[in-house]
C-alpha cells in the first residue's frame, strides 16, 4: 500500500517533475493547480505527506497550510514549501504557517526525495509512539485476547493487519518496512504488539493463530 502525497502548484511542469520523482520512489501522488483545490482533495483524501508551492491563485500555500493546521487530523501532516522567494523573511512566514520544510526553487530531485522519505519516517514513528501507549495494556487488561474465540480481524488495526499480512509470508521486519514505507522500529513495535494481542511468544505462533482464527486476507 502506497503512501500518498499531495502535490499542489500551478505550474504543470514542476507537478510533472515531482510526481515523476515521487512515483519512481513507489509512493503515490495526487495534483493540485491551487491551494482551493489541494485543501478539498486534502479533506477528501487525507494524504501522507503535502508538497506546496506557495504563490498560486485563490489561495496561496501559507493560507492553504493555515487552514490545514486547524483540522485536527492535519495537525502533523509533514509539509513541505517549494517557493522562488528564497528569503528570510519569507522562510519565517512559512514556518509560522506552519510548514516542516522551506525548500527554495530550483531545486534537486534528489533533495527532495530524501526530505520526503525522512518526513515520512518520523511521521510513522510520532503516530505509532502516540497508539503503542494506548494498545500495549492489552496484553496486562482484563479484557486480553487469551480466548480464541473472542477473537477477530476487527480486533486489529488495519497497519496491524497489513504487516500481519508480510509475517504470514515470511518477510522479515526489514522488507516489511520497505514494502510499507515505514521505519524498521515501527515494524518491530507492531509486531511485538500483534505477539502481546494473540499471546504468542513467536512469529510461529503468531501465523498459527492466524490461521486459525481466519486472519489471513489478501492485500490490495
Amino acid at each position: 500500500m502506497s503512501l500518498q502525497i499531495l502535490v499542489t502548484d500551478d505550474d504543470l511542469k514542476i507537478q510533472r517533475l515531482i510526481k515523476d520523482c515521487l512515483e519512481l520512489q513507489g509512493y503515490s501522488v495526487m495534483l493540485a493547480d491551487d491551494g482551493e483545490e489541494a485543501l478539498y482533495l486534502a479533506q477528501k483524501y487525507h494524504p501522507h505527506l503535502l508538497i506546496s508551492d506557495i504563490k498560486m491563485p485563490h489561495k496561496d500555500g501559507f493560507h492553504l497550510v493555515r487552514e490545514l493546521r486547524q483540522i485536527p487530523q492535519f495537525r502533523l501532516l509533514p509539509v513541505v514549501l517549494l517557493t522562488n522567494q528564497d528569503n528570510t523573511e519569507a522562510k519565517i512566514s512559512g514556518y509560522q504557517a506552519g510548514c516542516d520544510v522551506y525548500l527554495p526553487k530550483p531545486f534537486q530531485p534528489m533533495e527532495l526525495t530524501a526530505i520526503v522519505r525522512h518526513l515520512l519516517e518520523r511521521s510513522q514513528v510520532i503516530n505509532a509512539e502516540r497508539l503503542f501507549p494506548e494498545t500495549e495494556n492489552y496484553h496486562n487488561s482484563n479484557n486480553t485476547y487469551h480466548d480464541d474465540s473472542s477473537f477477530s480481524k476487527e480486533s486489529l488495526t488495519n497497519r496491524e493487519k497489513e504487516v500481519l499480512y508480510f509475517v504470514i509470508k515470511g518477510y522479515s521486519n526489514l522488507k516489511i518496512a520497505e514494502s510499507l514505507y515505514l521505519s524498521p522500529k515501527t515494524i518491530e513495535k507492531y509486531v511485538a504488539n500483534l505477539l502481546k494481542k494473540t499471546d504468542s511468544h513467536n512469529r510461529t505462533e503468531l501465523v498459527s493463530f492466524a490461521f486459525k482464527n481466519n486472519l489471513v486476507e489478501e492485500q490490495k
